[in-house]
């Protein structure tokens, strides 16, 4: 047997063994490939980050994604909702989601909220059809009309009604914020500023597909019940310090974080 066809023979059994082990683990093993991070934002890092741009989520919505409206600046990545015609829409919005699938464990942001009816300052994970899967889901959500509050929610299957208001103390637009999600397996627990603000325990209600990992401030003329009505002024932006995912077993991200405290 020449060396050749040696090296071959063990890459293709390496290959197949490979195969064999992947096979065993669970599907919602195999589509997580997102790691233990912490992003403090001195910069857009692009080959982490996918920049949404040109396109909207439907008619609800009332801004384009622009990447003009997405940048890093003293230490913070900013969404900004501006005037600016795009298509068929009047304003501009940013929104920026991880490339990979991220699964259980630990998962924090702080976070200053943009200010303005009508407008939805977000932190949240998701899955869904574009990316040939059920839409699973795992939502913070300030609503302008409101931002001494703070909206949680979960949708599984595409099956939401698990929204819960939380108080923020001080409006969610007049400082930052530290919001934070623990996912398990069979558990959700939601935090705000180190706090236990929402422990979801029934399975039904705990999403299971791996997810991206999501920042997006926009705008609706549509849903002023749930975020007001829309009233224009100047251009606002949502500020984001810091955030990190912790995987389960791993070492906490930074001082302070929920994951150090975790049993």
């Amino acid at each position: 047997m020449t060396a050749k066809i040696a090296h071959a023979r063990l890459l293709c059994q390496s290959l197949t063994i490979g195969a064999l082990i992947l096979g065993a683990l669970p599907a919602h093993a195999q589509q997580a490939t997102g790691k233990s991070f912490v992003d403090d934002f001195d910069k857009i890092d692009r080959s982490f980050w996918y920049v949404s741009d040109g396109w909207n989520n439907g008619a609800h919505q009332n801004c384009t994604w622009s990447k003009n409206q997405v940048k890093a600046e003293g230490g913070m990545l900013q969404l900004t909702f501006a005037e600016g015609r795009s298509k068929d829409r009047n304003y501009l919005c940013g929104e920026i989601q991880t490339k990979k699938r991220f699964s259980y464990g630990t998962y924090e942001a702080r976070i200053k909220s943009a200010t303005g009816k009508g407008l939805n300052s977000a932190f949240f994970t998701y899955i869904g059809p574009a990316d040939k899967q059920q839409h699973d889901e795992i939502d913070f959500e300030v609503l302008g009309k409101d931002t001494s509050t703070v909206q949680v929610n979960q949708y599984i299957k595409a099956k939401g009604g698990n929204e819960k208001l939380v108080p923020v103390g001080q409006g969610a637009d007049q400082g930052f914020n530290d919001y934070a999600f623990v996912w398990e397996a069979g558990r959700l627990r939601y935090y705000l500023n180190g706090k236990l603000v929402q422990d979801v325990t029934d399975p039904s209600k705990i999403p299971q597909n791996p997810q991206k990992i999501f920042f997006s401030l926009w705008g609706t003329d549509k849903l002023s019940d749930w975020m007001g009505k829309f009233a224009y002024t100047q251009p606002t932006t949502m500020e984001i310090d810091r955030v990190a995912y912790t995987a389960p077993g791993d070492k906490c991200q930074f001082q302070g974080s929920i994951a150090c405290t975790l049993n």
